[in-house]
């Protein structure tokens, strides 16, 4: 199992729609509308990072309204 953090920039005033529809993407556990250099923050899983690079190209990305994504895959030290 692959967990990460994926920080989400947003075309203007479309963060809460954003990550309303984020929410009901399969592998998503948690999609917030933040303030600062980033207006989404999902934290999602997948089998493997194979399938969390699917998850974030074929799903995430292809929303609209998405601007730029950054994924920053969850290490357990």
């Amino acid at each position: 199992m692959v967990q990460a953090y994926i920080l989400i920039q947003t075309e203007v005033g479309r963060a809460a729609e954003v990550a309303g529809r984020i929410r009901e993407i399969e592998g998503v556990d948690e999609a917030h509308d933040v303030t600062g250099p980033y207006d989404v923050i999902v934290q999602a899983q997948a089998d493997d990072v194979d399938s969390l690079g699917a998850l974030v190209v074929a799903r995430i990305q292809r929303l609209d309204g998405i601007a730029r994504t950054l994924t920053c895959p969850i290490v357990n030290l």
